[in-house]
């Protein structure tokens, strides 16, 4: 009754029943798994507390990862709300930026986080919509909506592409937290279903493409700093969509478009270490640091 794979799906559900893509992506898990309404919600309370203190530990404590690659950056970023008339962004940017970085930052040094979707793109939802709950005094009533609407865009994305960097590149861990945040934090702004449908679209565009060449095969670099940026896409791909511009392209036909370019993705730019990032004069420096066998001409030609 409440099944959908693509956005049309959900755009009709939500037509049909007159309610949020919060509300049917609620109604699709207690149908999918069988759970009354509080469970849902509970569970996805719980995925909000932890985002929550994977973001602050950073920013508290924060810890050098392995190779010195990560840890830090979170607090320094988090400085400039204190320089506003001297930042380029505003302050909700600012703070989603550090809480994207914060959350890459805790993963580096074996915290915990929530993989929404991936470990990979696990900094861009909770970047964007912590920071503007705390910036604009939004309830957590208003919070748990957002994300499960980022639940269902991920989900789309899912069902109609993948969310495996190994299998399309960081275009579909990054790439589909973008979609996913810029969703949620229009739901949270009071936008309707089809604004939230089309900032997703204009998110996830502006990241069609990206590989995915972490040095060392380690999600640290320049995956963290992918987030960050992609907090400030999400962003400003929902305040275009509330202000009435539209994506040319509807989102399914974009995620249509992602599954199609990471067919035709070389498998060295996709989770591998082999290509990209990964083979430049520092990836190969740190890929000797971490041990791990050099690599012949024939790997990354």
């Amino acid at each position: 009754m409440y099944q959908f794979r693509t956005t049309n799906d959900l755009l009709k559900l939500c037509k049909k029943h007159n309610v949020s893509m919060a509300e049917i992506a609620i109604r699709y898990e207690m149908e999918h798994s069988n759970k009354h309404r509080a469970e849902v919600l509970k569970k996805m309370r719980k995925t909000m507390k932890t985002m929550k203190e994977a973001v602050h530990e950073a920013i508290k404590n924060p810890q050098d990862s392995a190779f010195h690659m990560a840890g830090g950056d979170a607090p320094k970023l988090m400085k400039g709300l204190k320089k506003k008339n001297k930042m380029a962004t505003s302050p909700v940017v600012l703070r989603a930026m550090a809480y994207a970085v914060a959350t890459g930052e805790t993963n580096s040094a074996m915290g915990r986080i929530v993989a929404f979707p991936t470990a990979g793109g696990a900094g861009v939802v909770p970047g964007v919509m912590l920071a503007f709950a705390e910036e604009f005094k939004t309830t957590n009533k208003k919070l748990l909506e957002g994300l499960l609407t980022a639940s269902a865009i991920g989900k789309i994305i899912a069902d109609g592409a993948t969310l495996s960097a190994a299998a399309g590149g960081c275009q579909a861990e990054v790439g589909a937290a973008i979609a996913m945040a810029a969703a949620g934090v229009t739901e949270m702004r009071g936008g309707t279903p089809e604004q939230a449908a089309n900032a997703s679209a204009m998110g996830l565009k502006s990241f069609l493409g990206v590989v995915c060449d972490p040095l060392g095969g380690l999600v640290a670099v320049p995956c963290i700093k992918r987030n960050m940026l992609g907090a400030s896409t999400a962003l400003a791909a929902s305040d275009a969509s509330l202000l009435g511009v539209e994506s040319f392209i509807p989102f399914d036909e974009v995620v249509a478009a992602m599954k199609n370019i990471a067919a035709i993705m070389s498998p060295k730019l996709r989770e591998t270490a082999l290509g990209g990032l990964a083979v430049t004069k520092t990836g190969l420096r740190i890929r000797k640091k971490m041990g791990l066998p050099p690599l012949k001409p024939t790997d990354i030609d």
